[in-house]
């Protein structure tokens, strides 16, 4: 039997965009991960955490560490941009996201100030009903 996967939900502020990757993703029973949150504060790793993960931590730290380990890193596209989410993501948060050999499923949000061509407005629970679908496709992979 094959190891569950470990994807890592990572976000800032409020935890609002990761909480909803996280209900999403216990919404559609998706198996065979282990679903850790890592917030940049206190407050969006409770609030991630309240969606339904098995396990949170919190800090640059945290995500420094949870990125070397991950199989697969989720969340908003600001997460690979040192300065996002108002200055909490540290460069150091940017790089460990980045250099990780997880796949990365990111979620474009205008508020993260990154245009991405190609990518067509709509609001934020389709973009995270497509995130996920991209999870379930990479874990069948």
């Amino acid at each position: 039997m094959a190891a569950n996967k470990t994807v890592v939900v990572i976000d800032g502020q409020g935890g609002g965009i990761g909480r909803a990757i996280v209900e999403r993703i216990r919404k559609d029973e998706v198996s065979g991960i282990e679903l850790l949150v890592v917030g940049t504060n206190a407050l969006a790793t409770a609030n991630m955490l309240k969606g339904g993960a098995d396990a949170a931590a919190t800090g640059e730290s945290a995500i420094i560490w949870n990125c070397r380990h991950a199989d697969i890193i989720m969340g908003a596209i600001g997460i690979v941009a040192a300065g996002s989410m108002y200055g909490e993501l540290s460069p150091a948060m940017a790089t460990a996201v980045s250099h990780s050999d997880a796949c990365k499923i990111l979620i474009p949000v205008g508020k993260c100030r990154l245009l991405i061509a190609g990518v067509s407005e709509g609001a934020l629970p389709g973009r995270i009903d497509e995130a996920v679908m991209l999870l379930k496709q990479t874990l069948a992979e």
